[in-house]
């Protein structure tokens, strides 16, 4: 009875079958297509280059600057940071009126120093903008020149 079936489902895809193979016997062979064209495979790869360095570079950027800063305004605010090592760094942040010096390292912060006075921290001794200041004078200087 099996065999019966087996047999009865060869014969009827053998039938429905039997024009396509006749209309494929006249015709030559198609050339045989490349699953992966040379330019492709290019621009594959160049795309994620791309894709790549943008998320090293972000990365990157993303650790240079420090992260995501407070957005709101809390009582605990970070005023400022200073990588002293690979994974290390020394943070100045303000509690109320109170300002702590703090080593942070993965897996441990501590305390440094607790400022008796708190520093004023100001927009201008950022070092960015001391750093743009002096090239605008040495612009300045060398346009006179």
């Amino acid at each position: 009875m099996k065999t019966v079936r087996i047999a009865s489902a060869w014969l009827l895809s053998a039938i429905c079958c039997a024009p396509v193979w006749a209309a494929d016997i006249g015709r030559p062979a198609p050339a045989p297509v490349e699953p992966v064209a040379g330019a492709s495979l290019v621009q594959v790869l160049l795309a994620l280059m791309l894709v790549l360095a943008l998320i090293v570079g972000m990365a990157w950027l993303m650790r240079r600057v420090g992260g995501l800063t407070q957005v709101g305004g809390g009582v605990v605010r970070v005023l400022g940071g200073v990588p002293v090592g690979q994974r290390e760094r020394v943070v100045l942040i303000q509690v109320g009126s109170q300002q702590l010096l703090l080593g942070v390292a993965p897996g441990r912060v501590q305390t440094l120093h607790v400022l008796e006075e708190p520093i004023s921290v100001g927009t201008a001794s950022s070092p960015g903008e001391s750093f743009a200041e002096r090239l605008g004078s040495a612009l300045k200087k060398g346009g006179r020149s």
